[in-house]
């Protein structure tokens, strides 16, 4: 007999479970079509939430295929509570990972750019992982703030050509799924979704993965999107900051291009891991009152990815030339 409250009809998102998880020999991918339709209803409050549980660990458990998070990104774009119309961005550079062996060098970089006049709209998400400090964190020490709306963005790029939005006041239906890691103990789809849904509309996109198998998920993803130009490596505790010690390979997007190239390694040695992430040393670097040229190296090295992939320099030697003079010319004080 049926439990007294059980629906007498099968739910509209029933369909979309059934697909990913009916066993080894029947289950399948979503569409593209399919995808952006779940999350979707998922934001729409339109799910149960023993529907959303199952439907985000069964994408987990098999992995998020390019077709999926595109149609997944389609829908969270519509919960963007900007308009990134009058902005007029270069470089939209995801920061969703936070650090823990070392400091968030990436803030830096970006702001160099920044100032440089390479217009960067930064976004992320925070809080998820224990022992992590964030984008924001950095912000702070800085004395630079963390935008909560529109004007904000605005006020952040006249003054710097930065902005900074986490995904709490970006998109607060996003940021209700991606809380269910608590609950779930999994990280959600929305940690690889968010990174590729470019909020400021900007023609490079620049991310970064943990795990490399997810390199070439990211780069067609965003070919299925229509990204004109993007980068994506392995970057420094998953975050889009070059580690000067070891070679990168970085995929790229160049309009109907897509290909990889790989970075020689900068420095010798391995890097130690910061005994405390004191961001108060960010200051020092900027200003110059602090000298370290591993850090400088990090510095260099990510500012030149942004600068080769977003069409700026046409070989990997010219990009790390210019991407001393961007570090080395940058204002002193912010």
């Amino acid at each position: 007999m049926p439990h007294p409250t059980s629906p007498r009809h099968e739910h509209p998102f029933a369909p979309f479970v059934r697909a990913l998880g009916k066993g080894p020999n029947l289950s399948r991918p979503l569409t593209q079509d399919e995808a952006r339709q779940a999350l979707t209803m998922v934001f729409a409050d339109q799910v149960e939430p023993v529907q959303l549980g199952a439907f985000l660990c069964l994408l987990r458990v098999k992995t998020e295929l390019p077709e999926e998070i595109a149609g997944m990104v389609q829908a969270c774009r519509s919960t963007f509570t900007i308009d990134p119309k009058p902005w007029k961005i270069d470089v939209d550079w995801a920061a969703w990972a936070g650090k823990s062996r070392q400091l968030p060098l990436y803030v830096l970089a970006a702001l160099a750019l920044g100032k440089h006049g390479i217009r960067v709209f930064m976004h992320g998400a925070e809080e998820h992982t224990q022992g992590r400090v964030y984008t924001s964190d950095a912000l702070t020490a800085l004395g630079l703030f963390q935008c909560r709306d529109q004007a904000d963005v605005e006020r952040a790029l006249d003054q710097h050509g930065f902005a900074y939005m986490a995904l709490t006041d970006l998109s607060p239906p996003m940021q209700k799924v991606m809380d269910l890691k608590l609950l779930l103990g999994l990280r959600s789809p929305l940690h690889t979704v968010g990174r590729l849904s470019n909020p400021s509309q900007a023609p490079f996109a620049l991310t970064a993965v943990t795990h490399p198998p997810y390199l070439s998920v990211h780069q067609q993803a965003s070919q299925l999107l229509g990204q004109p130009r993007m980068a994506v490596f392995k970057g420094d505790g998953g975050e889009a900051e070059r580690r000067p010690e070891k070679s990168c390979e970085v995929l790229f997007l160049d309009h109907e291009l897509a290909g990889s190239e790989d970075w020689p390694a900068m420095v010798a040695g391995i890097r130690a891991q910061e005994e405390s992430l004191d961001l108060t040393r960010l200051t020092a670097l900027w200003s110059g009152q602090h000298n370290d040229d591993v850090a400088q190296a990090v510095l260099i090295g990510t500012i030149a990815i942004v600068l080769r992939y977003s069409g700026r320099a046409a070989s990997i030697p010219e990009a790390l030339g210019q991407a001393a003079e961007v570090w080395n010319n940058r204002p002193k004080v912010l």
